[in-house]
């Protein structure tokens, strides 16, 4: 890994070394990137993974592509939708904290983690999160939704700005700074993702979202650029200074997310929550350093309701 320029990663990954490593459950691991994303996580003692696929088929890639898999469980399954079902059901029965994605599509994964009857569902919507370490930019941005809620209603915007909230509370942000985005930073009637981003702000002041300060609407510029905030006179504890980016819906969140990516030299490590333990999905594209990374954000996720219910003890 280049320390210059994953350094926000290189810090995330030193800090979870010394948590223990969270019980996984893979899907699907048959392929090379899938299996070795996971065993490489192992290693590092950030995840203890639990394979669940068709055995022969794990055997046999670990066999070709040299993957040490000695020692691992392996729980067989036939096909990709019934390793989902397998690894979804090794949480509910407590075995597992978390889950990865292998080499199934995300869609398979997520219909068995949905499910009514045997999924992970809980009183949250699920929503999706890009934990980008951008090289040029000082503070780690969390980018939400970009993967899983295609047009998100007001109602879903709620849970999907909490559930980064609680995401950037998990990674030690020592503020959270909440830029709900649209193309101006005006109310416009015509517009309404900024009437949303009004409500949202008016929400989290009626504590109906807690934990983070919330501005907007803001536009990307004055979100993150403290030169635009000061030639447009914004007077704003979060712009230009925002660490969590909320789009308006994933169209916006996946291009600024891969423009970011491809024009920035950004990793984006991908998480997914709002079910009972946090997802892992990880892409063939994905760098062994954003593989690392998004195994690295589950354990803090993981570490972070630990904490929580040991306190709710006491």
């Amino acid at each position: 890994m280049n320390d210059s320029k994953h350094a926000k990663y290189r810090r995330l990954l030193d800090y979870c070394k010394t948590l223990p490593p969270t019980r996984t459950a893979v899907a699907h691991p048959c392929d090379e990137s899938a299996l070795r994303g996971a065993i490489d996580a192992a290693r590092l003692d950030l995840i203890a993974p639990i394979l669940c696929g068709p055995r022969n088929r794990i055997e046999d890639v670990a066999k070709q592509n040299a993957i040490d898999i000695g020692g691992i469980e392996i729980v067989d399954a036939p096909y990709s939708q019934a390793s989902a079902a397998a690894a979804v059901n090794l949480v509910r029965e407590g075995k597992a904290e978390a889950l990865m994605k292998g080499s199934l599509h995300t869609d398979e994964l997520m219909a068995a983690v949905v499910s009514r009857e045997a999924g992970l569902r809980t009183a949250r919507r699920i929503s999706h999160c890009f934990v980008m370490d951008v090289p040029s930019h000082e503070d780690t941005l969390i980018v939400t939704d970009a993967a899983v809620n295609i047009a998100p209603t007001l109602e879903d915007k709620v849970d999907i700005v909490q559930n980064a909230i609680d995401l950037a509370h998990a990674l030690r942000f020592p503020e959270v700074r909440v830029a709900i985005l649209s193309a101006m930073e005006t109310v416009n009637p015509k517009v309404p993702s900024t009437i949303e981003a009004a409500a949202l702000c008016k929400m989290a002041d009626r504590a109906q979202i807690t934990g983070g300060i919330l501005d907007g609407p803001l536009a990307l510029d004055n979100a993150i650029s403290l030169e635009s905030v000061k030639i447009k006179k914004i007077d704003s504890p979060v712009a230009g200074r925002a660490n969590v980016l909320v789009v308006p819906d994933l169209e916006a969140g996946n291009m600024l997310a891969k423009s970011l990516s491809f024009l920035a030299g950004a990793d984006a490590a991908g998480i997914v929550l709002g079910a009972k333990v946090p997802i892992i999905l990880t892409s063939r594209a994905d760098s062994v350093t954003t593989r690392l990374a998004s195994c690295a954000v589950a354990t803090l996720v993981v570490q972070a309701r630990r904490e929580a219910a040991g306190r709710a003890v006491i």
